[in-house]
């Protein structure tokens, strides 16, 4: 358990890791825990990487198998710290048909990330999503909770630059 505490206070606090266990034993026990385990504990962490995800297994006595297979099922779970800000591009048909490979290509260039990556300073997240329902908007983007329809490649520096404003400058650092 040692060697569990420390690879958890590689990336957590002291507190945050006696919430995780207060969380976990809020429900070791009780059926069908796991899913709110889960959404308290990200809730409490922000995300559940693979040492919480042990923690969680050894406190309600699951196979990690479960818990990481949950973890991993479920889009609303991160494994890996998100950025302040969520830029989310469609991937439905129509979407995709639409532009939404070279939005992201360009957006990739733009942040210098991949797909599920988050940049260096903390700020943005790109991710892909499945349909948003929108198809007679596509391509869309979301740019945190809010939707974009119609982005085309030559619009997409509008829509990031509001979070780009908000990133520190090289002479604030």
């Amino acid at each position: 358990m040692k060697s569990d505490n420390d690879d958890l206070l590689k990336e957590f606090t002291p507190e945050q890791i006696r919430k995780l266990d207060e969380i976990i034993e809020s429900y070791r026990g009780k059926p069908g825990g796991l899913i709110p385990v889960l959404e308290k504990a990200q809730v409490a962490l922000e995300y559940l990487p693979m040492p919480v995800q042990k923690r969680i297994a050894q406190g309600l006595n699951l196979p990690l198998s479960q818990v990481y297979g949950v973890v991993t099922f479920y889009s609303f779970f991160k494994t890996r710290p998100h950025g302040k800000h969520t830029i989310k591009f469609c991937m439905g048909t129509a979407c995709y048909v639409g532009g939404t490979p070279q939005l992201i290509e360009k957006a990739k260039i733009a942040l210098g990330i991949e797909l599920g990556e988050t940049t260096p300073d903390g700020m943005v997240t790109l991710e892909a999503c499945r349909c948003v329902g929108a198809c007679s908007q596509a391509p869309v983007v979301i740019v945190d909770e809010e939707a974009h329809g119609r982005v085309r490649p030559n619009k997409l520096p509008q829509l990031l630059r509001k979070i780009q404003d908000e990133r520190p400058t090289e002479k604030a650092k």
